[in-house]
């Protein structure tokens, strides 16, 4: 099984979007993947439609339904915050012993591929005194990091990496997703994040239209990691 973490440089930058086109091409390879989500803040449950969940079972050809949310996203809070400001607001706590458990134990499925998304950017406070890459440095898993290219992107992608390099976590790949606003092209944000993070693949995803078939619009994100498919 290979075994990634996707993870970036802040909120709202497209996590959700490159673990879903991973799913789907991954997918159109012929392989079995696996893509959860085991924290969510602002998830109403009266409402999961068009939620990150949501969007990562209808890549992996999942129906969107109460056990299957459970199943891939079992710590859902509602407020709209890091997770453990949201979990507070419900008088409860994120249990990281069990959150690292639930991800030991998905990594003992049948899949090929597995995607375990982080939530909001490398440092988000998961608990009074851990964040998303202490998460990710105990899973011990290569990261897939995703950042921006609005302004400002550059020096928020570049410190990711390094907060994740610094917790020994090695990054298979970065990918830029489009912003909707750019002060440069595309390829030009590539190109200096190239230059700063060789000789980790530096790919770009220019933004999608809506639908459940844009994914076959993206570039073939799963080239820089193929020889570890």
């Amino acid at each position: 099984m290979s075994i990634f973490f996707v993870t970036a440089a802040g909120t709202e930058v497209g996590k959700t979007v490159v673990a879903s086109v991973l799913c789907h091409q991954v997918r159109a390879l012929g392989k079995r993947v696996r893509a959860v989500k085991p924290l969510i803040t602002d998830f109403d449950k009266d409402c999961p439609e068009g939620t990150d969940t949501a969007l990562l079972l209808e890549a992996q050809g999942l129906e969107v339904t109460p056990e299957t949310i459970a199943d891939i996203s079992p710590w859902r809070f509602r407020a709209p915050l890091s997770p453990d400001m949201a979990a507070r607001r419900e008088n409860r706590t994120v249990d990281f012993e069990a959150l690292i458990d639930y991800c030991a134990g998905q990594q003992r499925g049948d899949a090929d591929v597995l995607l375990i998304e982080g939530i909001g950017g490398v440092m988000v406070p998961l608990t009074e005194n851990l964040t998303v890459t202490d998460w990710i440095a105990v899973l011990d898993v290569p990261a897939i990091l995703v950042t921006g290219s609005y302004l400002g992107s550059l020096s928020h992608g570049l410190t990711a990496a390094e907060a994740i390099r610094t917790k020994g976590v090695s990054v298979a790949a970065v990918v830029v997703s489009e912003s909707p606003e750019n002060p440069v092209p595309l390829e030009e944000t590539v190109d200096t994040l190239r230059r700063f993070l060789r000789p980790i693949p530096v790919l770009a995803l220019p933004r999608l239209d809506a639908g459940a078939d844009a994914w076959r619009d993206a570039p073939d994100l799963t080239k820089a990691l193929m020889p570890v498919f």
